[in-house]
């Protein structure tokens, strides 16, 4: 054999087992049953109402900074069905409105809807955390792209919520947010 089959075989087992380790060892091998005893309940239902403020990052597919924004949330429930809406401002001026429609389940899951969301987000709560899994639609300016998400949201001791969210496309992550969520004081 050529030596350039073995280079050519050498990467490939090389990505192979990057991407195995990911999916063991990494944010994407995290279960909800890894925090089932891990600190205070996480409730949706208590901890995202009324006014938020959120600040966060998004990092690109090369693990810099893209993007930088701020948004102001308010969310309200009645009973296990809530909504979201959400202003984000970046930090090159443009802004962005969502609005999310949750409805809890006694046990914990989670069915997550929005615009920009193709299908249903699934999730659940489990001690500090929770956790959604959902398709995004980007808009037609970043590329209209559908990727996969999984969002993490991880309760402080304080009260802060902590938010990592990856974005996949055919597997490979092509960005990251980084993000906190507490209740906005009144001014």
């Amino acid at each position: 054999m050529s030596a350039w089959v073995y280079v050519i075989a050498g990467i490939v087992l090389g990505l192979i087992a990057v991407w195995l380790a990911g999916r063991m060892w990494g944010f994407a091998a995290q279960k909800p049953e890894d925090y089932e005893d891990a600190g205070p309940e996480f409730d949706l239902r208590e901890h995202l109402n009324g006014p938020i403020l959120c600040e966060g990052v998004i990092y690109g597919p090369l693990g810099r900074v893209s993007s930088r924004f701020v948004a102001e949330f308010h969310a309200s429930w009645s009973g296990n069905a809530g909504s979201m809406k959400e202003r984000f401002t970046y930090d090159d001026g443009s802004t962005q409105d969502r609005e999310w429609h949750l409805t809890m389940e006694d046990n914990g899951a989670i069915r997550a809807t929005a615009d920009d969301v193709v299908g249903n987000g699934i999730g659940c709560q489990t001690g500090p955390t929770v956790q959604l899994k959902y398709k995004i639609r980007l808009p037609e300016a970043s590329g209209g792209h559908v990727l996969n998400t999984v969002d993490w949201m991880y309760l402080t001791p304080n009260g802060t919520i902590m938010n990592r969210s990856q974005f996949r496309k055919f597997g490979i992550k092509v960005a990251e947010l980084v993000a906190t969520m507490r209740p906005k004081e009144a001014r």
